[in-house]
This record gives C-alpha cells, structure tokens and sequence, in this order.
C-alpha cells in the first residue's frame, strides 16, 4: 500500500503536473501504477507528439514562405490591381450586380499563406510522416513488448477462451440490425450536411436581397462563419447520439469476450465519428464549387437557387476555418464537459479524518481509454488527411497534445478511481485504424495537390 502511496505521489509530482511538460514520461512507472494497456496508451501519445514537432517545424517554414512571397505570387497581384478592372459575373440571379475582382483581394493574399507552391511539397510530406510514425510505433511497442514480458500474452489469453460459441442464426438478425442502422445514420449525416449546404445557398440569396449595405457586402463572411458554426453545433450532438447507439448496437451482437466487444464497440464508433466530422471537410476539399457551371448555364439546386461557388481565391480558405474551429472548439466543449462537478457525497463521520478509500471513492470511476483515444485518432485524422489546406494544423496539434498529456496524467492520478489493471501487448484495433488513415492520406494528399497544381 505504501509503495503505491508512493508511486502515485512519484507520479503526480514528475507526470501529472503542467510544470513538468518538458519532461519524458516515466513509461515504466506509468505501467508499473496503471498497468500495461494504459502505460501503451500514453507511450504512443508520447511518440505521435515527438513525431509532431518535425511536421510542425516543416508547416511553419511552408507558412513563411507563403508569407515571404505573398508579393511576388501572380494571381493575386492581378486581383488586387485596381487599374485592371476585372468586371466578374453576378453570383446570383437577378438581384445580384456585377462584381469588380479587385473587391476580392483580401481573400486571395490570405489564401496564398496556405496554398502556395510549397503546400504541394508539404502534402507529399506529410504522407510520408504518417508512415513512418506507424513504423516507429510498430519499433517501439516491440521493444515494450520484450521489456515487459508480453511476448506471450496472446497465447495465454487464446488458451482461456471458452469453446461455446452462438451460431450463426443467434448472430444474424443482430447483424441485420447493425448494418441497417450504421447505414441509417450515415444517410442521416450526409443529409445534414445536404440541409446546411441549402442553408448556405438561401442565405446567400436572402443577403444578396437585403437593402441594408454591409450584409450585402459581407455576404460570404457571414455565409461561412454561420454554416461553420452550424457544422460544429450537429457534430458535437451527433458524437453524443453516435457513442450511445454504438454501444447498443455492440451489445445486440453478443460479443463473447470483453476485448471483442471493445474492438466492435471502437469500430462503429469510430465510422460514425468520422463520416461525421469529415463529411463537412469532404465536401468543401472536393465537390464545392465543382457544379456551379458557366454564365448562361448555371446548375440550380433547386428554383432560383445556384449551386455555391467557392471565394474567388479558392476553397481552401474555408476549408482552413473549419479545420481551425473543429480542433479547437471540439476540444474545449470536451474540456467543459470533463470539468462537470459531480462528486459522490462521502457518509463517513466528519469528525473523523477520512481513509484512502474514502476519499478514492468519491472520485469519478474509470470507463476506459475509448475517448481519449478517439480524441487523438480523429485529430491524426485531421493532420493527415487535410494538412494541405492548412500547413500549421501540426502546430496546433502539438500545443494541444502537450497540454493533453498532462490533463490527462492528472485525471488518471488525481481525479480517476484507480482502475483495474490489464496486460496488453499492444493498442490494438486502434493501430488497425490509424494504418487506415494513413493509406487513406496518401490518397487524399496526392488529390489535393494535384487540384493545387491545376489551379496555379
């Protein structure tokens, strides 16, 4: 008892504190405390933040140089020249008038910090940086594997298994069930995002009417701040929906072990968690301003109504803000929702100095790793995939994490019950869906900076 005491305090004062940011994490004491599963937890955590400052360094230097050669870049030099004149088309039927380009300079000098020529390269970079974090992390959970004597976890756990098994007919209408509500719900984020993509368009219209001189001219900002703030609002009530149906969903199944019904639990969550942060992202990265047509055919998404174009300077602009307002906000709204005070009232006397256990139990009870992990995964998600749009996202990123690291000691040391301990040789179905992510950035990648290389 005395050695955990001492452990724990060991923990808090060289782990769990936020003056202690620049310092290793005592892996092996954290596994020593914690156990095996949780001490892998915070190793990759550890590693993908190490991982994160060469990208950060890489996304400044793309930054500067966005910054430094702002003047010379030609497409906005020619938006900005007054002398030219380029009269534009109106953006909308009847009430809109033409339009002269040079009003649109602003947009196009801020686009050019993030998609310039150096972006491309950054893409192609970060692809690569997604892979070989995975290796280094495949490196590194062997080497923990040896030193912690997991190498023959899995055979020992395969041998403990129970030989009944339901049959296929017991399984399938829970399966049935499964895969028509998954699809469900994916149909029912697409088309929010369909409804947030006509808000967009009738309030475009709406403003473009308006007799009132400064909402007519700043019809784009306010389009977009609003619809941004919409999309965050839908995510944050469908990730609470999305993580109570998974679970149920899980349990029709009747998984036979605890770890199958882990796995299955993390796999739906996972799918439904990103179709719906990313739908929004998807649909400004590739398909906005795709439709629009021509003047004299323009594509109407319904009466009267033209399908939205991207700002004169391109869609990477919004794109930026959105990537911006969901690693931010998101991760404040989960900080507000951990802080929530509800403490269990202890009915020992209080006259009496209370036990150890007294005052472990009125702390919160641990339910697993899932949100942390989903935290960090959906964030991997947002570096790799769309890192093109905006090349400080790895900054960000790396602030955030350094500070998640010790938020997260100190709920594990000070705010937690102390969970039961549990051996695992390696994070499991979470490495699965990081190599996921990884092939799928090169995909994405490799699209974005070709589309960068046709608009230049």
């Amino acid at each position: 008892q005395e050695d955990f005491s001492g452990s724990n305090r060991l923990l808090y004062r060289e782990w769990a504190r936020y003056g202690a940011f620049y310092k290793f994490q005592p892996v092996d004491l954290i596994r020593k405390y914690f156990g095996e599963k949780i001490g892998m937890y915070f190793a990759w955590l550890g590693l993908y933040t190490e991982f994160l400052i060469p990208s950060s360094v890489v996304g400044i230097i793309v930054f500067v140089y966005g910054c430094l050669t702002i003047e010379e870049d030609v497409p906005s030099k020619e938006m900005c020249d007054q002398h030219n004149a380029f009269t534009m088309c109106p953006l909308c039927d009847k009430t809109c008038d033409y339009w002269n380009l040079s009003t649109a300079c602003g947009t196009a000098r801020a686009s050019h910090l993030f998609d310039n020529p150096a972006t491309v390269f950054f893409s192609i970079f970060m692809a690569l940086w997604a892979t070989m974090f995975l290796e280094n992390w495949k490196r590194l959970q062997m080497r923990l594997c040896y030193f912690w004597d997991l190498t023959g976890l899995e055979e020992e756990e395969v041998s403990a298994l129970e030989k009944e098994k339901l049959t296929w007919r017991d399984r399938t209408p829970g399966y049935l069930v499964n895969c028509a509500s998954i699809l469900f719900m994916i149909s029912l984020t697409f088309s929010i995002v369909f409804g947030v993509i006509a808000y967009r368009i009738t309030l475009a219209a709406a403003l473009s009417m308006s007799t009132n001189g400064s909402s007519k001219s700043n019809v784009r900002v306010t389009v977009t701040a609003t619809a941004v703030i919409i999309n965050l609002v839908v995510i944050l009530i469908l990730d609470e929906i999305y993580g109570v149906v998974a679970k149920k969903l899980t349990e029709m199944e009747v998984p036979k072990t605890e770890k199958t019904f882990e796995e299955r639990l993390i796999l739906k969550a996972f799918l439904l968690k990103f179709v719906n942060s990313y739908a929004p992202i998807f649909y400004v990265a590739f398909f906005k301003g795709r439709f629009v047509g021509r003047p004299g055919q323009y594509v109407y998404m319904f009466a009267g109504y033209r399908m939205e174009e991207c700002a004169p300077g391109g869609c990477l602009m919004e794109l930026c803000i959105q990537l911006i307002f969901q690693l931010k906000l998101k991760k404040l709204f989960r900080k507000l929702k951990d802080d929530r005070p509800e403490q269990k009232e202890s009915h020992s006397d209080p006259s009496k100095q209370p036990q150890q256990w007294e005052l472990d139990y009125v702390l919160e009870p641990f339910t697993g790793l899932t949100p942390e992990y989903m935290e960090m995964i959906i964030q991997f998600g947002f570096v790799t995939l769309f890192v093109a749009s905006f090349p400080l996202a790895p900054v960000f990123a790396l602030l955030n994490n350094v500070i998640e690291v010790r938020l997260d000691a100190k709920k594990f040391v000070a705010e937690l019950r102390r969970p039961d301990t549990v051996r695992a040789k390696d994070i499991g179905i979470w490495f699965n869906i990081l190599s996921g992510i990884g092939k799928f950035s090169v995909i994405i990648n490799v699209s974005i900076g070709f589309k960068l290389i046709g608009e230049t």
